[in-house]
């Protein structure tokens, strides 16, 4: 039998050689148990005392808080009030996005004031928009449809404005949807969270179970991929009590894909209804990030070929321009299904949103404007347009 040759084995090698990148020699062996209907009923009552992993430390389990008077007061109809286009969160939005319409406001200057579309205004009125971080090709497309049936009108102050809100609108709606959540019939609806470390990844992982928890009245779990880093571990288990969710994490320096494995055998074990998972975001070793997270997604798929069923890149808007860098990097890495802004109050760079939108033609499934945890919102790509060049009406 040992001469035989294998059928394949260039795939066996390939991922022989992945897993001696990111996988420690005495990590898990995260294959299921395919001896199961072999062992007495006694055995394996025995056998769910000891770890599966054959000795490792067994995960740290957050469990659930009891609910508290002001979610209760929330789930009776505070988050209905802030669906509306006036509500709190488009004021929020406007507030957040003041140093962005600033900037643009500062830009456009007296192109204003001048009141009638001729050449040298709508010129000017695209270096405005590439000021503020729409990029060249973005700002010529908005200018074009913004100029189509006004080019030598006058119009007030308000009007251009509401125009530039218009095209800048037509740009955003084709990305701009929530996140569907439905459950599969069997385990939790995965979601793998990605993005180079800083930028608000593991906030946003917290804010979206508290949101998915509340809007979907769903149980959800988190787990902490994030192994490099304690910090990440620790806000998340703060997340997770804030947000009402179990949270699974091991201990610093484990394997990123036997957390994310294990964590989806106990959701789909426990009943949870969607599993959001946190990676690292190293990406100073790229090949070691790729690697990594394409052995997360591998071994995801031992449960359910289907799984992740969303990959989330989240990018932090006081970046600019770099933000499209980011993009072409995950997207090499793993296959991006949507996008999630935030800081965008922390900046002046909110046209990168409409850049991005542009460019990739990537759903923007949230945006963020602030640190309270409702402060993540569904994309609304007129809201925001408006909000952006700081419109009336």
């Amino acid at each position: 039998m040992f001469w035989r040759k294998r059928k394949n084995a260039a795939q066996q090698d390939q991922e022989a050689q992945d897993d001696r990148m990111v996988h420690r020699r005495n990590d898990p062996n995260l294959q299921p148990s395919t001896d199961e209907e072999l062992i007495s009923q006694k055995d394996k009552d025995e056998a769910d005392l000891i770890p599966e992993n054959g000795g490792i430390e067994e995960v740290d389990l957050i469990p659930t808080p009891e609910h508290t008077p002001l979610d209760d007061a929330r789930e009776a109809g505070e988050f209905e009030q802030e669906d509306g286009e006036s509500g709190g969160w488009f004021s929020r939005l406007s507030r957040g996005l003041s140093k962005s319409s600033g900037k643009l406001t500062a830009g456009l200057g007296d192109i204003l004031t001048k009141k009638k579309l001729d050449a040298q205004t709508l010129e000017e009125l695209e270096d405005a928009l590439i000021a503020a971080d729409l990029g060249p090709q973005t700002a010529h497309r908005i200018i074009e449809s913004f100029s189509k049936g006004r080019f030598g009108k006058d119009l007030e102050e308000n009007e251009i404005r509401l125009a530039l809100a218009d095209a800048i609108t037509e740009i955003l709606e084709p990305v701009a949807r929530p996140i569907k959540i439905t459950k599969p019939e069997k385990g939790p609806f995965t979601i793998l969270v990605t993005g180079v470390n800083g930028v608000g990844k593991t906030t946003t992982i917290g804010k979206m179970a508290w949101e998915i928890r509340m809007r979907e009245k769903a149980k959800v779990m988190i787990a902490a991929g994030d192994t490099f880093r304690a910090a990440a571990i620790e806000q998340l288990q703060i997340w997770g009590k804030r947000a009402h969710c179990d949270v699974l994490s091991k201990e610093i320096g484990a394997d990123a894909a036997s957390v994310a494995y294990e964590a989806y055998e106990k959701a789909a074990k426990q009943g949870h209804d969607v599993l959001l998972i946190d990676t690292a975001g190293r990406l100073h070793n790229k090949a070691n990030l790729m690697a990594e997270l394409e052995k997360i997604v591998r071994v995801l798929q031992k449960h359910d070929e289907d799984i992740p069923h969303e990959v989330l890149l989240v990018l932090d808007a006081t970046t600019g321009q770099n933000a499209h860098a980011q993009v072409e990097t995950f997207k090499d890495m793993v296959n991006l299904t949507g996008l999630v802004v935030t800081k965008l109050d922390g900046s002046a760079r909110g046209g990168i949103v409409v850049a991005l939108a542009d460019k990739f033609k990537l759903p923007i499934y949230a945006i963020g404007v602030g640190e309270d945890i409702e402060d993540l919102q569904p994309f609304h790509p007129r809201e925001f347009a408006i909000a952006l060049v700081g419109a009336e009406g």
